[in-house]
């Protein structure tokens, strides 16, 4: 039996996308998304999603992460379905999907911008790990570490793997876990952010991650930074616009970025 994928990427965070509108793939099959998400004996991916049909949206996203294991929502996975959306037709320049999280909303421009709208965010709440820590949920679960002078000098010097190892399974998370990003403060808080994230799911630093971008950028915005917000991955440049609201929370949170095919094909199972 073959299989047809696509490879997408949105800033570096990459995925093996399935057009799965007849709803065909075994999503019980942990193991075998886990090997096409493998870098070594599959495609190789920070994990998988499937395009499906939905009565009430223009789509439905089902995203698993590298793991083989359904997850929460994927910033720039959901930005990626969008783009392949369009490749195959199903949209023209605007979506209104579902995903795990909720309803989406989401725009591509003609330099292939694909704007994706985040869900409301509550306050900022402090973190129950680490001195100025900060979490707050943006469709998955995020801490954000702001780094002090004298964890390194830069970001770039920083051992994210494992300091973020560290707080993804600290007890205080149990049982699910964190995502863990970790911010250099920029002199000017209008020049872009410098993020690294460990991602749960994939046990690993990514070159990038949209939730975690996102909740970077509301973090921020105690920091100085106004909307939006240019963050800056190791995988490419992101933007975050919001609106903060009475209490502490945010509306309106738009995450902005590229969305590229790579490649696609078949593969054998």
């Amino acid at each position: 039996m073959t299989l047809a994928f696509h490879k997408y990427q949105g800033t570096g965070n990459d995925f093996v996308i399935l057009d799965d509108r007849a709803a065909q793939f075994d999503t019980a099959d942990h193991a075998r998304i886990a090997r096409l998400c493998h870098r070594r004996f599959g495609i190789g991916a920070d994990g998988l999603m499937l395009l499906r049909n939905h009565a009430s949206y223009d789509f439905e996203m089902v995203y698993f992460n590298a793991d083989g294991r359904p997850s929460t929502m994927c910033g720039n996975g959901g930005r990626c379905l969008v783009a392949f959306a369009k490749y195959l037709g199903v949209i023209t320049d605007e979506a209104y999907f579902l995903a795990v999280d909720g309803p989406h909303a989401a725009r591509v421009e003609a330099d292939g911008t694909v704007r994706l709208k985040m869900i409301d965010a509550a306050a900022l709440q402090p973190a129950e790990v680490g001195e100025g820590a900060v979490f707050v949920h943006t469709g998955s679960p995020h801490h954000v570490h702001f780094l002090a002078a004298e964890e390194g000098h830069t970001l770039a010097e920083f051992d994210v793997h494992s300091a973020g190892h560290a707080i993804r399974y600290d007890p205080a998370y149990d049982p699910a876990g964190v995502n863990v990003n970790f911010v250099e403060v920029p002199a000017d808080p209008a020049h872009p952010w410098p993020v690294r994230t460990y991602e749960r799911g994939v046990e690993a630093e990514t070159l990038s991650c949209g939730t975690g971008v996102t909740a970077v950028a509301l973090a921020a915005s105690q920091r100085g930074a106004a909307s939006p917000v240019r963050l800056q991955t190791p995988g490419g440049l992101l933007e975050v616009a919001f609106q903060t609201q009475p209490g502490g929370g945010f509306a309106n949170v738009w995450l902005s970025g590229p969305a590229v095919r790579v490649f696609g094909g078949e593969i054998s199972l």
